[in-house]
């Protein structure tokens, strides 16, 4: 398909001294065989199609396998697809409004029955099924049908064109969903509760489901009958470890040998721990402040606009990242071909916001609070309680409004709250903040519709801003529709254009992960959307 987004991620690494003895040789403290892996916070699910956090994914990738994936360049690569459907192997139609997948024939899942079609079929049904709290719809809601004429043969019949479809339909999209078994699942009217979704006995990636203890541990064992050949780690164990300073002091003392996504603000101390590597992986994403608009006095611009430049972008980046970040101007990053480098979001000016929280309507008080009608802009930022990062982004950004006369109460919600979805009583997605810390990790494809067009309010994707504007939505259909990138190129310069004058977000920084592992643990290379994506290859 043209438009396809071959990315090219810079994945470096920084080696930390390390008393290892010969080339290769593994430490006496290394469990060979055995990953131990450091997570934030306990999965919500194990139900790929229920995943609503990175975390999620995270895991259940290691059970659960996509049509398509993508290598750690950003590449497309075919996993249960046998290839990647475009125009030139006929994968495509002309009209772009059909797409057929050939499914690989050696894949099974672990209780022997194959992977099939019916299997792609029911997965999409589940997502479609509005009764099913699946965090989003984006790209499968422009799905009309889908035929089986064989096994092996799935025959995706779109509404209309949808260019980032191949990017999206279980594949590396910014909601990465994986193929589930319909022989086990299509028996329920709905998937919210059924025991598959604590225990995953069946299923079909490198690694099987052996126990989950609620907060405390995950453990998989290996599939030797996974179909890219038997995993070279015999087990995973998965710890929750919901605060970042004891997972450090767990890699420091070898009782871990990785730990999953720490906030930038650990770099410091993470870069004085021997023997461990510190992977770095420029992704398609973002750290922001979102606002929530159905919240007045944030429906008007004015009001978001004063409050951008009262947040000091350099100062934050430079106090949290420690210069291992780079600074933001809208969302998509300046690696990707979709970039618009004349989106210049409102620069750090105090005064500048003071005059338009005036123009608003809002009078300094002799309390140093902003009013309006004798009412004080009291605004709710709320953040997590497990990064660090977030912890000190909230209190800064309370102090650079302060400053402005803003008043702002923070308050923190477990990880696991924070981000869960709608109808799993999630914070963000049920729209109870003012302002929110927004980590953000979008796909290989530039495509960001899922958060700023109107049909994307949750629970039906991630507007969770609930911006929504004509224009957006204009030059969002020009970029979903056309399969020609110097089309799709012009109309995200106008998306970017948008959000740098309406600021529904404040984006601080665009997101280059980093990955605390041990420098036993060989294989680890993360594609720009997913640690795991390889986890077959992986080995200690």
């Amino acid at each position: 398909m043209v438009g396809v987004l071959c990315a090219v991620v810079c994945a470096a690494c920084t080696k930390i001294a390390t008393n290892a003895g010969l080339p290769g040789q593994r430490h006496l403290w290394t469990q060979a065989g055995v990953l131990r892996v450091a997570l934030p916070q306990d999965a919500k699910t194990l139900n790929p199609l229920l995943d609503s956090t990175t975390n999620d994914g995270f895991v259940d990738r290691l059970m659960f396998e996509p049509l398509i994936t993508a290598d750690e360049r950003g590449d497309p690569v075919p996993m249960l697809a046998r290839e990647i459907p475009s125009r030139r192997n006929g994968g495509v139609s002309p009209d772009g409004l059909t797409i057929t997948y050939h499914l690989r024939r050696d894949a099974r899942w672990t209780d022997g029955v194959a992977v099939t079609s019916k299997d792609v079929r029911f997965s999409w049904q589940a997502i479609d099924n509005s009764a099913n709290d699946v965090v989003s719809h984006h790209g499968y809601d422009v799905i009309r049908s889908i035929d089986t004429p064989d096994p092996y043969t799935a025959v995706v019949h779109l509404k209309k064109r949808f260019a980032p479809f191949v990017n999206t339909f279980f594949a590396e999209s910014d909601q990465p969903y994986d193929i589930v078994p319909a022989h086990v699942l299509s028996r329920y009217h709905d998937i919210n509760q059924v025991p598959f979704n604590t225990a995953p006995t069946i299923s079909d990636g490198p690694f099987r489901f052996v126990e989950w203890v609620h907060g405390d541990h995950i453990l998989v064992t290996a599939n030797d009958g996974f179909f890219l050949g038997a995993p070279k780690l015999r087990r995973i164990r998965i710890e929750v470890i919901p605060d970042e300073t004891t997972a450090l002091q767990l890699l420091q003392t070898h009782g871990i040998d990785y730990v999953f996504q720490p906030s930038v603000n650990t770099y410091r101390q993470a870069s004085t721990i021997p023997d461990i590597r510190i992977v770095w992986n420029n992704m398609n994403g973002y750290e922001g402040i979102g606002f929530n608009l159905t919240h007045p006095p944030l429906d008007d611009p004015r009001v978001r606009t004063a409050i951008a430049s009262s947040i000091n972008k350099a100062q934050i980046v430079s106090t949290l990242t420690s210069g291992q970040e780079k600074l933001a101007t809208e969302d998509l990053p300046d690696w990707l071909w979709a970039f618009n480098p004349a989106a210049v979001p409102p620069p750090y000016d105090p005064a500048r916001a003071r005059r338009l929280l005036a123009q608003a309507g809002f009078v300094a008080g002799s309390d140093g609070l902003v009013r309006k009608q004798g009412v004080p802009l009291r605004l709710e930022l709320v953040s997590d309680t497990n990064t660090l990062t977030h912890r000190k982004l909230v209190v800064l950004v309370q102090s650079m409004l302060k400053n402005v006369g803003i008043g702002v109460d923070v308050k923190l919600y477990p990880l696991d709250i924070l981000y869960a979805p709608a109808g799993m009583g999630g914070i963000m997605h049920r729209g109870q903040f003012d302002l929110i810390t927004l980590p953000w990790y979008a796909g290989i494809d530039p495509d960001n519709s899922s958060q700023f067009m109107c049909e994307n309010f949750p629970p039906n994707g991630y507007n969770d801003t609930h911006y929504c504007l004509p224009a957006m939505q204009a030059a969002q259909a020009q970029a979903l529709s056309s399969y020609d990138q110097a089309t799709r190129t012009r109309a995200y310069r106008e998306i970017e254009a948008l959000l740098a004058r309406d600021n529904p977000i404040v984006f601080l920084w665009w997101q280059r992960q980093q990955e605390l592992i041990s420098v036993d643990f060989k294989g680890f290379a993360p594609n720009p959307v997913l640690e795991s994506w390889n986890a077959w290859q992986w080995s200690i």
